[in-house]
């Protein structure tokens, strides 16, 4: 029997949100509902997650509670195991104890501004569309120094292709400037930062 979280759903300007989790791959198993963040999956009975569905808004999850570890932007859709979820991640993460919604994802009105060097210092380069390699577009290097997110929300990768470690960068959190790489998730160790792209609502 399905059972739901008894928060209130999550308003934002663009809609609800909502995501299915399940215990066990392919939508077997325990299942809940959430429709606000959650912090510790295991509190509410569950010792993992291995499967989802995003049914509104667009979500992070993460790697243990309070959103901490890798990160993985969960657009709408269906996620039957981990790869579904963690894409071209080059590191085999099966875990996921805790997500929340992303308000400020508005793929059509999204603009970032890159940064040379830490504290929005040297080289700019501005986008609003989605480059599946900075290096092929003129940028300097395979680092971005700090990230400054004018709108809309974006996930940055690791490597080009949209593959490797996942970060997750927001308009309405840090008041949107990300002044150093430890700034852009708690796993982040890099300021190794090589393609990018808006996030879904």
């Amino acid at each position: 029997m399905a059972q739901t979280n008894p928060t209130n759903t999550s308003m934002s300007p663009m809609g609800p949100f909502k995501i299915t989790v399940y215990d066990q791959e392919h939508f077997q198993g325990r299942r809940m509902e959430f429709t606000a963040a959650c912090h510790n999956i295991m509190e509410c009975g569950m010792d993992n997650i291995r499967s989802f569905k995003v049914e509104c808004g667009a979500w992070v999850g993460y790697e243990h509670s309070s959103f901490c570890g890798q990160q993985f932007v969960m657009e709408r859709g269906e996620y039957p195991r981990w790869e579904a979820w963690s894409g071209s991640n080059a590191y085999h993460i099966e875990r996921m104890i805790s997500f929340r919604p992303i308000f400020s994802a508005c793929h059509k009105e999204s603009r970032i501004i890159a940064f040379e060097r830490e504290n929005f210092m040297g080289r700019q380069f501005e986008m609003c569309d989605d480059f599946s390699s900075l290096q092929a577009m003129g940028w300097c290097n395979n680092e971005v120094g700090s990230m400054q997110v004018q709108s809309g929300a974006w996930v940055c990768y690791q490597y080009p292709g949209y593959r490797g470690y996942q970060y997750i960068l927001e308009c309405d959190r840090h008041g949107g400037g990300y002044k150093h790489y430890r700034e852009y998730g708690s796993h982040a160790q890099t300021f190794q930062i090589q393609s990018i792209r808006r996030i879904q609502q």
